[in-house]
């Protein structure tokens, strides 16, 4: 029996990864100009992971992309994935517990509760980069949420758009929603066991009929 609904961030909750994608191709483009797709490689990555698998020991560099990843996300838009805010409201109408685990830190969900205060009513507990010392593909930020929510892993369900985190979750032992808003869906289908487009025609209860069988 599902009691809890576990949502990444970026792709899932909010339409943002292709503007991520945009900031770290030119950043990429300016310090690795021979390789392409990295930006590709780094999703689901914390910043501090970012830095030490491709600026390790570089300070300078690492504070010049600081600032400038700060301002991009203080100008950033932060829309609702299509059908994000209905699909939600029905979530908690069913009384189920809510979290957002997310490899961003603290001061991007500032800026995104600033954009969107009342995301405050739709989720109980909220998992940054801070909260948990592994990061997808690891299963530790989406365990970590359900202890936070009192619930088994395979009391939970989850909604991704990485690879790195259907991997997560499939690794959490978790249902696996996969949300095809950043890759193909037969990218994603190996860990997942449904895809969605987005939350538009997602029905909670035929979910919650899937989780079941």
């Amino acid at each position: 029996m599902i009691k809890a609904a576990l949502f990444d961030l970026d792709g899932v909750v909010v339409d943002s990864e292709s503007q991520y994608t945009k900031f770290w191709g030119s950043q990429f483009h300016l310090y690795y100009p021979q390789e392409k797709g990295l930006e590709q490689r780094i999703k689901g990555m914390t910043l501090v992971e970012i830095f030490s698998t491709y600026f390790n020991g570089q300070a300078e560099t690492q504070e010049a992309i600081t600032k400038r990843l700060n301002e991009f996300e203080r100008r950033m838009t932060y829309d609702y994935i299509s059908g994000f805010q209905e699909f939600i409201k029905k979530v908690k109408d069913a009384s189920l517990a809510t979290a957002i685990v997310t490899s961003s830190n603290q001061q991007k969900m500032s800026n995104v509760f600033r954009c969107h205060p009342e995301l405050s009513d739709y989720f109980d507990a909220v998992l940054t980069s801070e909260d948990f010392d592994k990061s997808k593909p690891d299963p530790d930020g989406y365990l970590k949420a359900a202890q936070r929510l009192h619930c088994q892993p395979n009391e939970c369900v989850g909604f991704e758009d990485s690879i790195n985190g259907v991997k997560a979750l499939d690794a959490a032992k978790m249902f696996v929603v996969g949300l095809a808003t950043t890759n193909r869906p037969e990218a994603l289908k190996p860990w997942c066991n449904l895809i969605v487009d987005d939350f538009t025609y997602l029905d909670l209860n035929v979910l919650l009929t899937e989780q079941g069988k």
